[in-house]
């Protein structure tokens, strides 16, 4: 063969396995996942700024949407992964699909004519009118998010699984790139939706989230149907929930027939079959009212008695901490001197290092195993978060342990001292109470954003060092957790398994958010970082509990093979096993 035409081949079978791999059903599931989160992100971003701009700049509605969206995911993650199970996985992807986009668009469309009939909304009713709208708009936002939770668990925890088969390298590097996916998209996603709404208005960025959402919602469903008719085992899915329900519901319907009668019966024959009857009908009321109730007990006991129960509670753990790139930790760098243009740096500088933990993820899976991985991402871990716990006692620390960390908030409740804050002309007034952090620092009052010459930048440097460090870790660590769950949960509990563990991990959000609202005063921030870096050396102790279960005494060896599965009992530590 001369040289052109082997050259013409070569280039012809790369095409080729191009075009294959951008018409694969992994392919076309990361697509449909990074427009599903591209969505997700713009909208959670968005929808918080808007609640600030319609309560005149204050948090109450942000604070109160986000305790609504905890507390649904707390108590109805079991039921929500219970109806996965119990349906086809074609039904479950399209319906969370649409409900969650079209909860989205709905919001979108009435956020808009909040923005633009506010003021004569507010004179209707004496202000009632504008009060249900806001109700409406947190009850259909959400609506929103627990149909995202829904979609997450289909397509992250179970379509993930089948489409990568029997292949464990092939699902880690797919948990990997998704997870690569999650962090591009959260820096992003904001971004552009936060440029739309600068050069725009309020309502212009309703009105492009609620058009992105319709138009992803057509193409999103288009890629769902091609990934399903390309990976025909997704069309089987174990039907033990199935049968179950189906057999319950049988046997109701069946106890609950009543025999027509051969004959003349006697009137009091006719009175008790009725009164059976009517038994059996309010036993059956009983049974659907307390089935919900059932399903969560049931799911939780499930999650209890699963082999990886301990590595999901440590990732679980991990949530209960100041020390992420949310509201709280931003709002304590803003106190101590950090510009708002600083932050965004070291969100992009976040973001990379998370990536990294997951191209360390599929790196250390393959060299040591998945539970050593864990192993070694949670030492990674703490080792960066030491640094957090040497800011608190560098100098530019506000740790003050002379100030009750209760302060802040008797002061407000029982005292009803005033916060101060800013004038626009730079001199200080006193308002309301509001959810913001006072801007103080060892005492003394200062605008937010510029820190007192007096205040060295030390402590605050080795704090989101060591932050933005740990990212490598913890990512590699949620995605040793995810894909142990993937492995070891059986396919009829997916569904419901995964749905008590977002419910653990909201559990611990919410009781970090508490903490926060406890001790609010910058002073007993240092106080906030050591618990947090204690739960997060609790989480890992369980997982390191986990994996002696699961390994014996070679745990501490990285080259030797894991077993394929985790079993419940621990593994003799005889000289055989090792």
């Amino acid at each position: 063969m001369s040289r052109p035409a082997a050259e013409r081949q070569n280039g012809q079978g790369c095409c080729d396995s191009c075009v294959r791999y951008f018409t694969s059903a992994k392919f076309l599931l990361y697509l449909g996942h990074a427009l599903s989160t591209w969505g997700d992100r713009m909208w959670h971003f968005a929808v918080s700024v808007f609640l600030v701009e319609l309560y005149g700049n204050s948090l109450l509605l942000t604070a109160v949407y986000g305790l609504v969206v905890a507390g649904s995911v707390l108590l109805l993650g079991a039921i929500i992964g219970d109806w996965v199970d119990k349906n086809s996985r074609l039904k479950v992807a399209q319906t969370s699909l649409i409900v969650q986009n079209a909860s989205v668009i709905i919001c979108g469309i009435l956020l808009m004519m909040i923005f633009l009939f506010k003021s004569q909304l507010l004179t209707l009713y004496h202000g009632w009118l504008l009060t249900l709208c806001y109700i409406l708009v947190i009850t259909i936002a959400n609506i929103a998010n627990l149909a995202s939770t829904a979609t997450a668990i289909t397509i992250q925890r179970d379509w993930v699984v089948v489409v990568a088969g029997e292949n464990r390298s092939k699902l880690a590097d797919m948990n990997a790139t998704i997870r690569r996916i999650d962090q591009l998209t959260n820096i992003l996603a904001p971004m552009a939706v936060g440029q739309i709404m600068t050069f725009g208005s309020p309502v212009i960025g309703c009105g492009f989230i609620s058009g992105w959402n319709l138009i992803s919602m057509c193409v999103e469903y288009t890629l769902l149907w091609k990934v399903y008719k390309k990976t025909p085992a997704l069309a089987h899915k174990s039907s033990a929930k199935v049968e179950e329900s189906e057999l319950k519901q049988l046997n109701t319907e069946k106890d609950g027939e009543l025999k027509p009668t051969e004959g003349i019966q006697l009137i009091g024959e006719k009175e008790a079959a009725i009164v059976k009857a009517k038994e059996e009908e309010d036993s059956s009321c009983l049974a659907r009212i307390s089935e919900p109730f059932s399903t969560v007990h049931d799911g939780w006991v499930a999650y209890y008695n699963q082999p990886v129960f301990l590595a999901g509670m440590a990732l679980a753990f991990l949530y209960m901490t100041v020390l992420g790139f949310d509201c709280i930790t931003t709002g304590y760098a803003y106190t101590q001197g950090l510009s708002g243009s600083t932050l965004s740096l070291l969100m992009g500088a976040s973001a990379i290092t998370g990536i990294l933990g997951t191209v360390a993820f599929t790196w250390l899976r393959r060299k040591c195993g998945l539970v050593r991985t864990g192993v070694i991402s949670g030492i990674a871990q703490l080792a960066s978060l030491a640094l957090c716990v040497i800011s608190v006692f560098m100098p530019g620390s506000p740790l003050d342990l002379t100030v009750s960390p209760f302060a802040d908030i008797s002061a407000r409740l029982f005292e009803s001292s005033p916060l101060p804050t800013m004038a626009p002309h730079g001199e200080f007034t006193e308002v309301p109470f509001t959810t913001a952090m006072p801007a103080l620092v060892n005492g003394s009052t200062y605008a937010p954003g510029l820190a007192p010459s007096s205040v060295p930048l030390v402590s605050v440097s080795l704090l989101f060092a060591g932050v933005i460090a740990a990212r490598v870790g913890l990512w590699a660590f949620d995605l040793t957790v995810t894909q142990l769950l993937q492995e070891n949960v059986i396919e009829s509990e997916r569904g419901i398994i995964n749905g008590v563990q977002n419910s653990m991990n909201y559990l611990l959000d919410l009781l970090h958010f508490i903490m926060v609202i406890l001790a609010p005063n910058p002073e007993a921030f240092g106080l906030l970082v050591l618990i947090s870096v204690s739960f997060v050396a609790m989480g890992h102790i369980m997982y390191f509990r986990f994996a002696h279960r699961t390994l014996g005494r070679s745990v501490f060896l990285c080259c030797t093979p894991e077993p394929k599965s985790v079993a419940k009992d621990p593994p003799s530590c005889d000289a055989s096993s090792v």
